[in-house]
Protein backbone atom coordinates (compact mmCIF):
# COMPACT_ATOMS: atom_id res chain seq x y z
CA UNK A 1 0.00 0.00 0.00
CA UNK A 2 1.43 3.40 -0.95
CA UNK A 3 0.48 6.74 0.44
CA UNK A 4 0.64 10.01 -1.48
CA UNK A 5 3.40 12.44 -0.35
CA UNK A 6 2.03 15.36 1.63
CA UNK A 7 2.34 18.69 -0.16
CA UNK A 8 3.27 20.53 3.04
CA UNK A 9 6.94 19.52 2.69
CA UNK A 10 7.20 21.15 -0.73
CA UNK A 11 5.34 24.22 0.51
CA UNK A 12 7.69 24.55 3.51
CA UNK A 13 10.76 24.33 1.26
CA UNK A 14 9.39 27.06 -1.01
CA UNK A 15 8.55 29.22 2.00
CA UNK A 16 12.09 28.80 3.35
CA UNK A 17 13.59 29.76 -0.01
CA UNK A 18 11.32 32.82 -0.22
CA UNK A 19 12.29 33.94 3.29
CA UNK A 20 16.01 33.47 2.65
CA UNK A 21 15.76 35.31 -0.69
CA UNK A 22 13.86 38.17 0.95
CA UNK A 23 16.45 38.51 3.70
CA UNK A 24 19.27 38.36 1.16
CA UNK A 25 17.70 41.14 -0.92
CA UNK A 26 17.04 43.25 2.18
CA UNK A 27 20.69 43.00 3.22
CA UNK A 28 21.93 43.80 -0.29
CA UNK A 29 19.52 46.72 -0.50
CA UNK A 30 21.49 48.55 2.21
CA UNK A 31 23.49 51.60 1.26
CA UNK A 32 26.82 49.76 1.04
CA UNK A 33 25.61 47.37 -1.67
CA UNK A 34 23.98 49.03 -4.59
CA UNK A 35 23.36 49.03 -8.29
CA UNK A 36 25.41 51.64 -10.11
CA UNK A 37 23.67 55.00 -9.88
CA UNK A 38 21.79 54.11 -6.67
CA UNK A 39 22.73 54.27 -2.99
CA UNK A 40 25.85 56.37 -2.51
CA UNK A 41 25.37 59.94 -3.65
CA UNK A 42 26.31 63.50 -2.76
CA UNK A 43 23.97 66.43 -2.20
CA UNK A 44 22.80 67.96 -5.49
CA UNK A 45 24.80 71.16 -4.96
CA UNK A 46 28.06 69.42 -3.93
CA UNK A 47 30.30 68.17 -6.74
CA UNK A 48 33.74 68.70 -5.21
CA UNK A 49 35.20 67.99 -1.79
CA UNK A 50 38.42 68.89 -0.01
CA UNK A 51 39.85 66.80 2.78
CA UNK A 52 41.58 69.10 5.26
CA UNK A 53 44.58 67.77 7.16
CA UNK A 54 43.29 66.30 10.39
CA UNK A 55 44.21 67.92 13.68
CA UNK A 56 46.22 65.49 15.78
CA UNK A 57 45.29 65.60 19.48
CA UNK A 58 47.28 62.48 20.29
CA UNK A 59 50.95 61.93 21.04
CA UNK A 60 51.29 59.69 17.96
CA UNK A 61 53.49 61.55 15.49
CA UNK A 62 52.33 61.60 11.85
CA UNK A 63 49.01 59.87 12.43
CA UNK A 64 47.11 62.84 10.96
CA UNK A 65 48.84 62.32 7.60
CA UNK A 66 47.86 58.64 7.49
CA UNK A 67 44.18 59.38 8.17
CA UNK A 68 44.01 62.37 5.80
CA UNK A 69 45.66 60.44 2.96
CA UNK A 70 43.45 57.37 3.39
CA UNK A 71 40.30 59.49 3.38
CA UNK A 72 41.41 61.42 0.28
CA UNK A 73 42.20 58.11 -1.42
CA UNK A 74 38.73 56.74 -0.60
CA UNK A 75 36.97 59.75 -2.15
CA UNK A 76 39.28 59.67 -5.19
CA UNK A 77 38.66 55.95 -5.65
CA UNK A 78 34.87 56.25 -5.67
CA UNK A 79 34.80 59.20 -8.10
CA UNK A 80 31.41 60.31 -6.70
CA UNK A 81 32.92 63.62 -5.61
CA UNK A 82 36.00 65.17 -7.16
CA UNK A 83 38.72 65.83 -4.58
CA UNK A 84 40.07 69.37 -4.98
CA UNK A 85 41.94 72.06 -3.07
CA UNK A 86 40.06 73.73 -0.20
CA UNK A 87 39.81 77.02 -2.12
CA UNK A 88 37.85 75.31 -4.96
CA UNK A 89 35.72 72.86 -2.94
CA UNK A 90 31.93 72.87 -2.64
CA UNK A 91 32.39 71.13 0.73
CA UNK A 92 35.27 70.56 3.13
CA UNK A 93 35.69 67.48 5.29
CA UNK A 94 37.67 68.38 8.39
CA UNK A 95 38.26 66.76 11.70
CA UNK A 96 40.54 65.75 14.47
CA UNK A 97 42.01 62.59 15.83
CA UNK A 98 40.52 63.13 19.26
CA UNK A 99 42.15 60.24 21.09
CA UNK A 100 44.22 57.11 20.81
CA UNK A 101 44.28 54.52 23.58
CA UNK A 102 46.27 51.31 23.85
CA UNK A 103 45.27 48.56 26.26
CA UNK A 104 46.60 45.11 26.96
CA UNK A 105 44.06 42.42 26.15
CA UNK A 106 46.09 39.27 26.81
CA UNK A 107 49.14 38.44 28.90
CA UNK A 108 51.83 35.83 28.39
CA UNK A 109 52.86 36.21 32.04
CA UNK A 110 52.03 38.43 34.99
CA UNK A 111 54.11 41.33 33.65
CA UNK A 112 54.29 40.68 29.89
CA UNK A 113 51.67 41.54 27.29
CA UNK A 114 50.93 39.18 24.45
CA UNK A 115 48.35 41.28 22.59
CA UNK A 116 47.26 44.88 22.78
CA UNK A 117 44.35 46.77 21.28
CA UNK A 118 44.62 50.27 19.88
CA UNK A 119 41.44 52.39 19.76
CA UNK A 120 41.29 55.65 17.81
CA UNK A 121 38.42 58.14 18.02
CA UNK A 122 37.75 60.83 15.41
CA UNK A 123 35.67 64.01 15.44
CA UNK A 124 34.53 64.93 11.90
CA UNK A 125 32.40 67.43 10.03
CA UNK A 126 31.55 67.96 6.36
CA UNK A 127 30.69 71.61 5.78
CA UNK A 128 29.47 73.29 2.64
CA UNK A 129 31.48 76.33 1.49
CA UNK A 130 28.84 78.60 3.07
CA UNK A 131 29.54 76.99 6.48
CA UNK A 132 26.42 74.81 6.70
CA UNK A 133 27.16 71.45 8.31
CA UNK A 134 26.07 68.67 5.94
CA UNK A 135 27.25 65.75 8.07
CA UNK A 136 29.13 65.24 11.32
CA UNK A 137 30.19 62.53 13.73
CA UNK A 138 31.83 63.57 16.98
CA UNK A 139 32.90 60.14 18.17
CA UNK A 140 33.62 57.75 15.32
CA UNK A 141 36.05 55.12 16.53
CA UNK A 142 37.90 52.09 15.28
CA UNK A 143 40.02 49.48 16.98
CA UNK A 144 42.55 46.86 16.04
CA UNK A 145 44.50 44.19 17.93
CA UNK A 146 48.25 43.78 17.48
CA UNK A 147 50.83 41.28 18.72
CA UNK A 148 53.45 42.28 21.26
CA UNK A 149 56.92 40.91 20.63
CA UNK A 150 59.97 40.65 22.87
CA UNK A 151 61.65 42.66 20.10
CA UNK A 152 60.54 46.28 20.64
CA UNK A 153 60.92 47.37 16.95
CA UNK A 154 58.65 44.47 15.90
CA UNK A 155 56.02 45.56 18.42
CA UNK A 156 56.27 49.15 17.10
CA UNK A 157 55.84 47.87 13.53
CA UNK A 158 52.79 45.83 14.58
CA UNK A 159 51.30 48.84 16.38
CA UNK A 160 51.84 51.06 13.35
CA UNK A 161 50.25 48.42 11.07
CA UNK A 162 47.23 48.33 13.41
CA UNK A 163 46.90 52.13 13.19
CA UNK A 164 47.07 51.96 9.39
CA UNK A 165 44.40 49.23 9.32
CA UNK A 166 42.11 51.40 11.47
CA UNK A 167 42.71 54.36 9.18
CA UNK A 168 41.78 52.43 6.03
CA UNK A 169 38.64 50.95 7.62
CA UNK A 170 37.49 54.29 9.02
CA UNK A 171 38.15 56.06 5.71
CA UNK A 172 35.80 53.64 3.94
CA UNK A 173 33.23 53.94 6.74
CA UNK A 174 33.36 57.76 6.70
CA UNK A 175 33.04 57.87 2.91
CA UNK A 176 30.03 55.55 2.93
CA UNK A 177 28.31 57.24 5.88
CA UNK A 178 28.65 60.67 4.30
CA UNK A 179 27.34 59.54 0.92
CA UNK A 180 24.57 57.38 2.42
CA UNK A 181 23.27 60.41 4.31
CA UNK A 182 21.95 62.05 1.13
Amino acid sequence: MSFPMPKTGLWLNRAKVAIVASLFLAVLGGCGYHIKGKGLRAPADVHTVAVAIFENRTSESGIETIFTNDLSYEFNRSKILQVVDISMADAVLSGSIASMAIETISHSSKYASEERRVTITLNLALKRSDGKVLWSDKSLSGREVFKVSSDKPVTEENRRAAIEAISKRLAEKIHNRILCAF
